[in-house]
Parts: structure tokens; sequence; C-alpha cells
């Protein structure tokens, strides 16, 4: 089910920038990797139950995907945001911009 979500994500911003092109309204997403937050405390929780390997190696192995080594931090995100909110990407329209280190193409 996640991976269906996320791809209604990309459908829901493409259909929405077509629709809102004719009033000037821009419309992207921000699909972001691995974030190094409390989330993820979470996240290795249940996968150190499900999958019965140690706390932290969910985390881990996760990491070891991303090309510089480490996970996202939450202004990695905000720079982006930053930039979307500037007129600089006032061009830009109906795209999901991965911000995920390259995980997708690792």
């Amino acid at each position: 089910m996640y991976i269906i979500t996320k791809f209604a994500v990309r459908g829901f911003t493409q259909a929405a920038a077509k629709e809102l092109a004719k009033y000037n309204i821009t419309v992207n997403a921000y699909c972001p990797g691995i974030v190094g937050t409390g989330m993820w405390d979470r996240i290795d929780d249940v996968m150190t139950n499900y999958e019965g390997i140690n706390k932290g190696e969910a985390f881990k192995k996760a990491i070891e995907s991303i090309s510089l080594g480490r996970p996202e931090k939450p202004e990695d995100i905000a720079n982006f945001v930053s930039f979307m909110a500037l007129s600089n990407s006032d061009y830009m329209t109906g795209q999901s911009v991965l911000i995920d280190c390259g995980i997708v193409f690792n």
C-alpha cells in the first residue's frame, strides 16, 4: 500500500499542476528519502520485531543505500522547499522531485 500512496501523490501533483496552471499556480511535490528523525526510531523498532534483527540494524542497512552514506537532515528538505518558494522555480510545475541522495539509482 505504501508504494501505491507514493504513486498517487505523483499523479495528484501532475493533475493539480495541469488544472491550476491557468491560474498561474504551480504544483510540485518533494519525495524525501531516509530522514534521520524520531520517525526512524519507530520504524527501526517495528523492523526489529518484524525481521528479528537487533535494534539499529534496519536504520544502518537503510543508510547503506544512500550515496553520501548519511541520512538526510531536516535541513536538506528545508533547503529544497526554500528554493521552491522563490521566483527561481516559477517555471517548474507538475514535478515530483526525489530528494534521496541517489537511493533510487543505487
